[in-house]
């Protein structure tokens, strides 16, 4: 017993290192993690600024043109000899930016960092929705291409501008917009075959600040000369970026280039529950118009713009927050970014939607979230494997194939031989001689031949004789074969309700034996407050006899000393039942703190599709489980004094983790108890101060504070607030208990005392035992549930009302029988079409309930005056009981009113849509 204690408490002490090597384990990845996006993030930042200024040192060699609009194809042109080229404004702005970036490199760092790291949760948003961050490959606003400082060197990407722009491909209002943000400018390629997309547009939510250009030079509002709009593909379709006013949400949305502004508006009326005309959308904070396509604002295909919306009444009609749907729809393109042997290169993939069923590959859970992410499985159909070259063969069955053979087995035996010593007597032996062989074949033969010959007399008599005389001959024959048959019958049914007799015969006084046992059990030893009850009523019982003897035997001086004697007879017994109570109370409590910490440290279980039962520990029943091993060492008896100085340490350690009042007064005592116990102190000197240790030790495991799996198995509810209700007072305690410690009869007028002063006053005086009527009451529920027909009134009755049914209206005995067993009588019902009730019921046996139960018309199996007995007492029934009906009634009608009446789920209706 000491070995399997220490070996429990080293496992305990390794499963707490366990947790605390994995928890330094986490904390160093969460911080490796943390240091390599910061180092990310730095190199990212290094190479926007190395790409900012290269861009910014070409614009200042750009040349001051006529009035023509600029193309790519001018942005290499060497300066003239005349002087240095002019600066315009804006780029001497942008200019002196890059100046001083380069002077305060530090700050400049600092500063892009605490964008950065603004930006991160904003690009962990579009991940998620599906949309590319903007400086992770995103296009900037009104171009078709991705930024120049999104992953490729600035050379390469002006070289590869160069030589793919032409004049006659890009608009000059894109041109200007895309050298003045410092972009290479985009080309707009027209091609034969449109790209699918889908029917309805996609929408997700991004933070503010994702999908800008990139941030550190300022944008100059250029008006370039009107330009002709390309002519695109009705597929073709576009990214529009909706930025909301002013909560700064921004909605992203794939739509079609040949889509108007005013269809967009209609869009988001319905999403934004606001009217279309209230609804403003600008670009770079200039109107537009309602006619305008998204190909006349210059986008291009796959091509991404990004939109200001505003309300034209914000006071009235504000715009609300967007919540995106949680629907999500698959495109038929998306763009995906590879590496190739000359950098990073955008690659147009088409999504084919199978027909068949993804299957389900498992994933995880976001622990901050709580989104699930699922494993995606292939598109591609796997591809058949191909035949074999070689030819194949199978082999053929190897049947086993059966052969039968006939042989004579030997058969030995004994033989007794006369010899010396031995006398046999030879007077009844006969010579026996081995006649001819005769086989089957020629057995059968004889036999017929022998049938023959004693039939062939009987039928050459009976062709003599009249044809009606032969009939009559096989009807009495026939006769005489069904009287026999009817006779075994009657027979053999006989002998079975003797033996079904006998048997219920030995079942019933094998049942009334057992049954006297259990109460002779339940008197000497008494555990639960049935037992008391039924002492107290053999009590009671015992004192009106020995009163009656008294009373019919003596008189005057000696029947008040009997009476005196019986009084004290009557005191010791009681004082005797007051000593087994607190005996089986210290019991009952043990029990119960076992049961609580059982259920508390129990895991949970429920059962699958399959039917198998799943179990799991959960963080709180583990920290149950640890308090339930610590108390049970703590009241563990006969441990050595290391044993227990060992528990009293880890007892110690487990309630030093909250500081209050009640772990400190625990580990006070804890620490007196080793005091103690190192100087020598006997154990017997030291009961009381365990007992109080163990007692704190359990008031530490009820508190939910310690032991949050403990708030569901305690009686007192944690919120205040529900003790406020269904409170009554009790007269006889003073108390203000809730209703349900109340037991209420079906006539009662008040609330009356509560169950604890009715259970006192009983054993003081009346000492009726109700273990027949409780047995009775719960074999009536337990039928009236069977029939499934909403019956009520069988769980309004109480244990009170069955005894004034069963003792004043049926008179303790079988109606049928006069039968007075209580423990053979049962309550049923009378018509078994209508629901019990004290006037739909009669008192019988079992067996006769079990007959009674296989009735179809009663008035065609019991006579008039057994009819007019059984109604006058439903009569009686009808009006001891009279507020039975409305109660049940009044039961049904919240039933009723609290179920929904139209389609529901959990419980709660479902609204009809509208039309």
């Amino acid at each position: 017993m000491k070995h399997k204690q220490l070996v429990g408490l080293l496992l305990m002490h390794q499963k707490q290192l366990q947790k605390m090597l994995a928890m330094n384990q986490k904390q160093l990845m969460v911080m490796l993690v943390k240091s390599q996006k910061r180092l990310e993030g730095m190199v990212m930042i290094n190479q926007k600024q190395l790409v900012m200024m290269m861009l910014t040192s070409q614009q200042q060699l750009v040349p001051d043109g006529d009035d023509k609009p600029e193309t790519a194809g001018d942005t290499q042109e060497p300066p003239t000899e005349d002087g240095p080229m002019p600066v315009e404004p804006d780029q001497e702005a942008e200019n002196q930016d890059g100046a001083k970036k380069q002077e305060d490199p530090e700050q400049s760092q600092t500063a892009d960092q605490e964008e950065k790291e603004k930006q991160e949760p904003a690009i962990e948003l579009a991940a998620e929705t599906g949309e590319p961050p903007a400086e992770t490959g995103e296009p900037a606003a009104g171009t078709g291409e991705p930024a120049a400082g999104a992953g490729k060197p600035a050379a390469e990407t002006t070289e590869q501008a160069t030589k793919e722009a032409t004049p006659t491909e890009i608009p000059a209002q894109e041109a200007e917009t895309g050298m003045k943000q410092g972009q290479s400018s985009p080309r707009i390629e027209e091609k034969g075959t449109p790209e699918p997309s889908t029917e309805h547009m996609a929408t997700g939510t991004e933070q503010p600040g994702v999908g800008l250009a990139p941030v550190g030079r300022p944008v100059a509002e250029h008006h370039p000369a009107p330009s002709p709009v390309p002519q695109y593909d009705a597929d073709a379709t576009a990214t529009v970026k909706f930025v909301l006013l002013p909560t700064q949400q921004v909605a992203t949305l794939r739509c079609y280039l040949t889509q108007t502004l005013y269809e967009l508006k209609e869009h988001f009326a319905q999403e934004l529950k606001i009217p279309a005309s209230s609804i403003l959308l600008m670009l770079d904070g200039k109107g537009t118009k309602d006619g305008m396509t998204l190909a006349e604002l210059g986008v291009g295909p796959n091509g991404t713009i990004r939109l200001e919306m505003q309300s034209a009444d914000p006071e009235n009609q504000p715009i609300k927050a967007f919540k995106p749907r949680q629907e999500y729809t698959m495109p038929d393109v998306i763009s995906v970014r590879v590496s190739s042997d000359g950098g990073m290169k955008d690659v147009v993939v088409e999504i084919e939607r199978a027909n068949r069923k993804k299957p389900f590959l498992g994933g995880y859970k976001h622990k901050k979230t709580s989104v699930e992410y699922h494993h995606a499985s292939a598109q591609t159909v796997q591809k058949p494997r191909p035949p074999p070259g070689v030819e194949r063969f199978c082999r053929d069955t190897q049947t086993v194939k059966q052969k039968h053979i006939l042989q004579q087995t030997t058969n030995d035996m004994a033989t007794q031989m006369t010899k010396i010593g031995v006398y046999i007597n030879n007077m009844r032996d006969r010579l026996i001689v081995p006649g001819k062989y005769q086989t089957a074949d020629d057995y059968r033969m004889n036999t017929l031949e022998k049938v023959c010959d004693k039939i062939n007399p009987i039928i050459r008599k009976l062709d003599t004789v009249c044809p009606v005389v032969l009939v009559i001959v096989i009807q009495k024959y026939y006769r005489r074969w069904l009287a026999k048959r009817y006779v075994e019958k009657v027979r053999l049914d006989q002998a079975q309700r003797l033996e079904w007799e006998r048997k219920e015969e030995l079942r019933k006084k094998k049942e009334k034996e057992d049954r006297i046992r259990r109460e002779f059990e339940r008197r000497m030893n008494p555990k639960t407050k049935e037992d008391f009850d039924l002492l107290y009523h053999a009590l009671e019982k015992w004192r009106l006899e020995e009163i009656n003897n008294i009373n019919e035997t003596l008189s005057g001086a000696e029947r008040k000393a009997a009476l005196c004697q019986l009084l004290d007879q009557e005191t010791q017994l009681i004082a005797s039942i007051g000593r087994h109570k607190l005996d089986a109370n210290d019991e009952n409590r043990q029990k119960a703190i076992q049961a609580f910490l059982e259920k508390a440290s129990s895991p949970k279980r429920w059962k699958g599709p399959d039917g198998k039962q799943t179990e799991m520990d959960t963080p709180y029943t583990i920290r149950a489980q640890e308090l339930q091993d610590i108390y049970n060492s703590i009241n563990m008896k006969y441990l050595t004094q290391d044993e227990r100085l060992d528990v009293l340490l880890t007892l110690k350690h487990t309630v030093k983790e909250h500081d209050c009042k009640l772990t400190q007064e625990i580990i006070e005592l804890i620490d007196r108890e080793a005091d103690l116990l190192m100087r020598g102190v006997k154990e017997s000197n030291l009961e009381g101060l365990r007992r109080r240790i163990s007692s704190l030790f359990l008031q530490y495991i009820k508190t939910p504070t310690f032991n949050p799996e403990a708030a569901r198995l305690l009686k007192v509810p944690q919120d205040p607030s529900t003790l406020r209700k269904n409170i009554y007072f009790c007269p006889s305690c003073n108390q203000y208990l809730p209703s349900t410690e109340f037991q209420l009869s079906s006539n009662s007028m008040v609330v009356g005392k509560c169950r604890k002063c009715n259970k006192m006053d009983n054993d003081a005086r009346v000492r009726q035992d109700y273990s027949h009527y409780r047995f009775m009451l719960k074999s009536i529920r337990k039928a009236e549930e069977s029939y499934d027909d909403d019956s009520k009134i069988a769980f309004l009755i109480q244990e009170n009302d069955l005894r004034y049914l069963v003792e004043n209206v049926w008179n303790s005995q079988s109606v049928l029988s006069a039968w007075d067993d209580l423990y053979d009588l049962v309550l049923v019902r009378w018509d078994r079409h209508q629901e019990w009730s004290p006037w739909n019921s009669i008192l019988l046996t079992k067996e006769e309930a079990t007959a009674h139960k296989k009735l179809e018309r009663l008035e065609e199996a019991y006579g008039k005056v057994f009819l007019h007995k059984v109604k006058h007492k439903h009569t009686l029934a009808r009006n001891y009981f009279s507020r039975m009906p409305g109660m049940a009634e009044h039961m049904r009608s919240r039933n009723s009113s609290a179920l929904p009446s139209g389609p529901a789920v959990s419980g709660k209706a479902i609204a009809p849509a509208k039309a």
